[in-house]
């Protein structure tokens, strides 16, 4: 219930369209037992040929309703749908507002495909609730109140025999659903994220699993994942037939019923024989705000079990929390860390363990040591991804606690080994840096980054499309996009995060002249496990298992003859044998 109640608070923005809906809703349906109800009334009127003057009032009804229900229906419908979706617009805008702060570091611990099927499928799963359940609940209490009035008219005992019909039929069929799907739409949920989730995978990785001859297991598992949701489906579909069966036997008894209390009370002129038939038709057109409730019912396990999903989501605590009264941005010139530790969780082992240092303004600093030794741990504590454990860093001499989070990315430009490119333009990507940039900006920056050439050889220039993740571009050129995009952003700290890994030589040193570029008057914190131009660093700091063990310039630490020496020596041997 707490699901339900949470879910519904969003309708409150809406509820005066929802009010709209539901009584346009009850109209649709009055006009509809009016219409049978008149009909059958006038055919028998006109059977005892009265005078004509006596039927112009039922023959208008009969007409006024026809077009009342037509009317009213479109209306409903129209308006249901449009809040509907204006609602799953604002509920998915919602989640993902409060998702964004938890990004990377909760983030992380979910997929990337599971995170898009509750931002889109769960999501779209809730306007069953909103949609079906909702506003035909109350249109069937009205109706369902409306008809034993009618019936009261004529006797108490038929009024509360249909309302008997009507109440165990709007309750007890969609009860009975609900306990049968109760468990199979939970499950059935968790399998499309589970199958949508293996789809995208596959996709993204169709290389790997053709290069090493998976493609035949990787369809088995697609194929147990859908037979296994099939089976569900068919499932639901047969207790779909089994509503459907039942509401129908429950209108034709509720039928006879009536008409098998009414007949005798017709002989004994207790009720005129001319409304028999208007009761008849009477029961069945209110069954048809009864109908949709065991729909209602059947897809309420989809829609709390979407909704689960969603909260659990939305619910977990951000990582990172902005201050209440955060300082002025910063200039950004000024980056220190002062003896941070750092693990990824409670339990888990410190990654970083007191680290200190600073990087004053237009300094160069180096971060070197083997993989693994948190370089890129500590660029993300940079970026306020993350708090230490322990310690505090600080940007321009203040605790970075206090100040917005987006006020200290502001101030960052990154340029990290795995630079993410959108599926758009070269211009959109490098327009990420700064959208307001102008033409002559974005030219500059191109030239800067050493990527003018490339870029006027494409087909069509900046406005040809990289693809996926940039999977038409190669490793050096999507760097090169992503120092323009630095270039563009033209902040005055930069953080280098193992920007030439997996690159061929040639294309490093090129991608090395660009950098040098890009660091020009600019605060550096440069991590790499590759020393090639060391030389140019004003310091460097060897990380070891999360620790710094030395720290000099280039030729200081050469000469010290401890890990950085065997660093390099390694490193200039398998050039050497290269």
């Amino acid at each position: 219930m707490k699901t339900v109640r949470r879910l519904l608070t969003f309708l409150l923005a809406f509820r005066w369209l929802i009010i709209l809906a539901i009584l346009l809703g009850c109209i649709m349906v009055v006009s509809n037992m009016l219409l049978l109800g008149m009909a059958a009334y006038l055919i028998a009127e006109a059977a005892l040929m009265p005078l004509m003057v006596m039927l112009v009032l039922p023959s208008a009804i009969v007409r006024l309703m026809s077009l009342s229900r037509s009317a009213s229906r479109y209306g409903e419908r129209l308006l249901s749908h449009n809040v509907t979706f204006r609602l799953l617009a604002r509920l998915r805008a919602d989640v993902y507002s409060r998702l964004e702060p938890l990004a990377p570091a909760h983030v992380l611990t979910y997929g990337s495909s599971d995170i898009l099927t509750r931002l889109s499928a769960d999501i779209e799963e809730l306007q069953n609730l909103y949609l079906r359940a909702v506003a035909p609940i109350l249109v069937a209490l009205i109706i369902s109140l409306l008809t034993f009035y009618a019936f009261a008219i004529f006797s108490p005992l038929l009024a509360w025999v249909a309302f008997a019909f009507l109440m165990v039929t709007g309750l007890g069929i969609p009860l009975l659903v609900g306990l049968l799907t109760r468990t199979i739409g939970k499950r059935q949920l968790a399998l499309r994220a589970e199958l949508r989730t293996l789809i995208v995978d596959d996709i993204q990785g169709v290389q790997d699993i053709l290069a090493y001859g998976q493609a035949g297991r990787q369809q088995d598992r697609l194929a147990e994942l859908d037979a296994q949701l099939a089976s569900l489906q068919r499932r639901m579909a047969l207790i779909a037939g089994l509503r459907q069966a039942l509401t129908t036997l429950m209108s034709k008894v509720a039928l006879w019923s009536l008409l098998a209390l009414a007949i005798p009370l017709v002989t004994t002129k207790a009720i005129n024989g001319v409304y028999l038939g208007c009761l008849a038709l009477l029961i069945l057109a209110s069954f048809e705000a009864i109908q949709p409730l065991g729909q209602a019912f059947q897809s309420l396990g989809h829609s709390l079990a979407a909704g689960k999903r969603l909260f659990e989501l939305v619910d977990a605590q951000p990582t990172i929390t902005a201050p209440a009264e955060p300082l002025p941005a910063p200039e950004g010139r000024l980056l220190s860390f002062e003896h941070v530790s750092f693990a990824y969780g409670p339990g888990e082992a410190e990654i970083l363990h007191d680290i200190t240092l600073s990087i004053a303004s237009g300094q160069r600093i180096a971060l070197v040591g083997p993989s693994g030794t948190g370089k890129s741990t500590l660029a993300r504590l940079a970026l306020r991804f993350w708090d230490p454990t322990e310690g505090t860093v600080r940007i321009d001499g203040q605790d970075m606690r206090q100040y917005q989070p987006e006020d200290i990315r502001a101030c960052i430009s990154m340029v990290d080994q795995d630079t993410y490119l959108f599926n758009d333009t070269v211009r959109g990507n490098i327009l990420l840096g700064n959208p307001n940039a102008s033409s002559q900006e974005i030219e500059q920056a191109l030239e800067t980054a050493q990527l003018g050439t490339f870029v006027r050889q494409l087909p069509q220039g900046l406005d040809t499309w990289v693809g996926e993740q940039g999977l038409r571009l190669s490793g050096g050129e999507r760097q090169r996009v992503a120092i323009a995009r630095a270039l563009l952003k033209n902040a005055p700290l930069l953080i280098l995060d193992e920007v030439t890994a997996n690159l061929d030589s040639q294309t490093e040193q090129e991608l090395l002249q660009a950098l040098t570029r890009l660091m020009g008057g600019r605060t550096t914190l440069m991590m790499t496990h590759r020393l090639i131009n060391m030389e140019e660093m004003d310091e460097i700091i060897v990380l070891d298992q999360g620790r710094i063990r030395e720290r000099g310039t280039h030729t200081h630490l050469l000469m010290q003859d401890g890990l950085y020496r065997r660093l390099f020596d390694i490193q200039n041997g398998m050039l050497t044998f290269g």
